[in-house]
């Protein structure tokens, strides 16, 4: 039987993993250990602020219109992580550049709940204003790309 003590040290030790890959720009191995039915809570009032319901969501309605307006990986680097139970805390600072040429540099705190080795929810907190002013809204993202295509 696992104790949640152990249970804590893995979950912390593969989101140490997949972080290094972010940081390294290498998004894959995240998109990997997120379970289909994953719920990602991005909170703020900006409108890229909601409850992304499932796996297809989160990369339909979340990654991609992100992608669509950055210039590359939005390199996230982890400066601490805080690990109970199946939860584990991460505050990271993100480094990406615009398609327009503008810094995307945001810090996050984000809850990570895990169960089997996945990802099961993720509450995230950032600068929204930062959000609001350099990404506007998610929607306008998709139109941006659509019509650079």
């Amino acid at each position: 039987m696992t104790t949640p003590q152990k249970q804590a040290a893995a979950n912390k030790a593969l989101l140490q993993w997949v972080f290094a890959d972010l940081a390294a720009g290498q998004g894959q191995p995240f998109l990997d250990m997120l379970a289909e039915d994953v719920v990602w809570h991005v909170e703020g009032s900006t409108g890229w602020s909601r409850s992304y319901q499932g796996k297809s969501a989160v990369k339909a309605s979340l990654l991609k219109p992100l992608h669509a307006v950055l210039d590359g990986p939005n390199r996230l680097s982890a400066s601490r992580f805080i690990a109970e139970a199946d939860c584990v805390v991460v505050q990271a600072r993100g480094n990406g550049r615009t398609k327009a040429g503008e810094s995307y540099c945001n810090s996050y705190c984000m809850i990570f709940r895990l169960r089997d080795g996945r990802v099961v929810e993720i509450t995230e907190y950032a600068d929204t204003a930062l959000i609001e002013r350099v990404l506007g809204p998610p929607q306008v993202a998709a139109e941006s790309a659509a019509a650079r295509a």
